[in-house]
């Protein structure tokens, strides 16, 4: 890859900064942390610390096994933390950890973006798809 590298033209911007291995994982970070339900969970628990069915409730649309899936994955990562309590019925929260508040904020920044541009982005695909027709 290197040698294809050295034919291109160099472009200035943040990617000439990084070599193939910071470039893959930092591809790989965001795939984790901006797909939809990531955003959508990281954003419902900024108030503090839900049960799972809380969320099932909080987030329209996700499916259980998404939901499941995102939890699972944003706790490997660190950026959520999972707490069991010995009690019956078993009772298990979700929080933000230190590293998942650090995201917040550019989260819910790329969450009001999209709400606010929602009409214009919506207006440029219909015209999009006329003119492909």
């Amino acid at each position: 890859m290197a040698g294809v590298r050295s034919a291109v033209r160099q472009v200035p911007g943040p990617c000439s900064h990084w070599d193939d291995d910071d470039a893959d994982f930092i591809r790989h970070v965001l795939s984790r942390v901006g797909d939809k339900w990531s955003v959508l969970i990281v954003g419902t628990l900024e108030a503090g610390p839900l049960r799972y069915t809380e969320l099932v409730y909080a987030i329209p649309g996700i499916s259980q096994r998404m939901l499941t899936l995102t939890l699972h994955q944003l706790t490997q990562d660190g950026i959520l933390a999972r707490t069991a309590y010995a009690e019956v019925p078993p009772r298990v929260e979700y929080e933000l950890t230190p590293l998942g508040r650090s995201l917040l904020k550019t989260v819910l920044d790329l969450a009001a973006w999209a709400v606010d541009h929602h009409k214009e982005i919506q207006v440029n695909r219909t015209a999009a798809a006329a003119a492909s027709v």
